[in-house]
């Protein structure tokens, strides 16, 4: 279960939360633009754009839960279990395996207007990494400084949406999701007026009384409205210490504590929360046990090598 949301202050951020029972071992990883990519249908793609984001690496090959490129195109991928449907290759399009869709599209596309075209020539596989990682249900946050989408693949076909608030989680679907919002048309950031009873003499006793009723659960979609309530009425100023400081503090209202969410596997708690400043290539983040906001620069980094550079979580 995560979250993930775009926002635009001076410069356009984007980030998640990654909510498991347990860490994958990721790692911070670069992707300089001439790392070849070696696709299981689509052949190498030697060059590229260069890629910063939290990757799982498997025998040499970045699987990212969410990246930036050096142009400011953002993805993340969310579980969308039960929802999302891959076929198998087919003649008509061209093949993309769900575990290489991001790196795929940051490699070529360099705004969310390229990706978008990008998209309808695309097949998204059935195609499992390996034995040990079979196929993961997702669907996609894409953003850039510009425009955000929704990217969800059901059994009714691709589905791109124009995404107005920025913010995807988990289940139900997108439509469902953002039609949720018409439930609470009436909160407010301001002190709520008397529209109970005219005779009623009622009082605001307490600041926040506009935001009563806005959904305090931890389900995908009560943190949904959560996220877009906070973001949407999100003020801050316009400089990279404020602009990091709340968009973290935006997806804290969603963040996961242990033991108040019990799976099979144990409790759910948010891993890692991530922020990244799209356009200067700076990735952000925080771990569960971490205090502080760690970060890695792209730019500081070889931009023209052919190596995957990592580095650990701290």
């Amino acid at each position: 279960m995560c979250t993930a949301i775009g926002l635009k202050t001076h410069d356009f951020y984007f980030g998640r939360t990654l909510d498991n029972e347990f860490s994958f071992g990721e790692e911070i990883t670069v992707t300089p633009r001439n790392f070849p990519f070696r696709f299981r249908f689509t052949g190498e793609m030697k060059s590229h754009y260069a890629i910063i984001g939290m990757a799982y690496n498997k025998d040499g090959f970045p699987l990212y839960f969410d990246a930036i490129n050096e142009k400011g195109l953002c993805i993340a991928g969310l579980n969308f279990v039960g929802n999302a449907y891959y076929k198998n290759c087919t003649h008509e399009a061209l093949n993309i395996a769900q575990f290489e869709f991001i790196p795929y599209i940051l490699g070529r596309c360099a705004t969310v207007s390229e990706a978008e075209i990008e998209l309808k020539k695309i097949n998204i596989t059935n195609t499992p990494f390996s034995a040990e990682l079979p196929v993961a249900q997702l669907h996609w946050l894409i953003a850039d400084k510009e425009n955000c989408i929704t990217l969800e693949v059901t059994k009714k076909g691709t589905n791109i949406y124009d995404n107005p608030v920025g913010v995807l989680t988990n289940n139900p679907t997108f439509p469902e999701q953002i039609g949720r919002l018409n439930d609470y048309m009436h909160l407010s950031n301001k002190p709520p007026n008397n529209t109970f009873a005219p005779s009623l003499e009622l009082e605001v006793y307490s600041k926040g009384m506009g935001g009563m009723g806005l959904p305090g659960d931890l389900s995908s979609q009560s943190r949904f409205v959560r996220a877009a309530f906070t973001r949407c009425n999100s003020v801050c100023e316009n400089h990279e210490i404020s602009s990091v400081s709340q968009f973290f503090k935006v997806l804290g209202t969603v963040e996961q504590t242990r033991g108040v969410n019990k799976t099979e596997d144990g409790y759910e708690i948010t891993i890692y929360t991530s922020c990244c400043n799209a356009q200067k290539g700076i990735y952000y983040y925080k771990t569960y046990d971490g205090f502080s906001i760690k970060s890695v620069d792209m730019n500081k980094e070889n931009l023209d090598g052919c190596e995957l550079i990592k580095y650990p979580v701290k």
